[in-house]
């Protein structure tokens, strides 16, 4: 049976709930490079899904604090290196659904899975291994392997060629704004889960979903 549905997978906040680890390594940035107390969780809001520079700037930009390319990237490295050692002090749950619904695509021959990720490899791939998902049987695409980040298509569009599927034959797991957004403009359905912003940011989205337990193999080949 010939592939006919591609099911893509962004990381943070989609697989597990990253977005907390991201904040709690991220406010240690602060206050350990800029000496800036009082940054919350919240304060990232803007930046979720673009990639590890503009969340920090988003929170930066919250607090009146404007960072040089300079500050940003060593910002992002030692934010990198938090979050992989608050993951060996405390392993990440899946999110409900999640496994259920790769391992159900995984059975089926005319589906092909990727995970797609505006994180880096390393940062995204011990959120996979931390939560066991099988990730060495998808397509596994990062933020290292393409220039633009979200909400420019072309991380879903690198997904979808590499599954060799038109992209609207494709359905993209998302949790945040400018992941819909990058979906949409690549082509490709988009389901949102309320797991990291609220439904009225979602809006766009072509079905909206407060767990991954509402989703199933037909209500993917349907939206399809």
């Amino acid at each position: 049976m010939p592939t006919l549905y591609g099911l893509i997978f962004d990381v943070d906040g989609v697989i597990a709930d990253t977005e907390a680890v991201n904040a709690q390594a991220t406010i240690k940035v602060f206050q350990d490079l800029f000496g800036l107390h009082g940054v919350q969780r919240k304060d990232f809001e803007a930046g979720l899904g673009r990639g590890a520079a503009e969340y920090v700037r988003a929170a930066a930009r919250v607090h009146g604090l404007e960072l040089t390319d300079e500050q940003v990237a060593a910002a992002t490295s030692a934010r990198q290196e938090n979050f992989l050692n608050l993951l060996k002090q405390k392993p990440l749950k899946v999110f409900p659904g999640v496994m259920q619904l790769i391992n159900a695509a995984l059975a089926r021959h005319d589906f092909s899975l990727a995970i797609a990720t505006s994180g880096t490899r390393e940062k995204s791939e011990a959120v996979l291994q931390s939560t066991r998902v099988p990730y060495q049987q998808m397509v596994y695409v990062t933020g290292s392997d393409v220039t633009h980040k979200k909400p420019h298509p072309e991380l879903f569009l690198t997904a979808a060629a590499r599954m060799s599927l038109p992209p609207q034959n494709c359905t993209v797991i998302e949790d945040a704004p400018d992941g819909v957004l990058a979906a949409h403009n690549a082509g490709c359905k988009c389901i949102a889960v309320t797991n990291s912003a609220a439904p009225d940011k979602l809006a766009d989205a072509d079905m909206i979903v407060p767990s991954l337990t509402d989703v199933t193999i037909e209500t993917i080949t349907r939206l399809i």
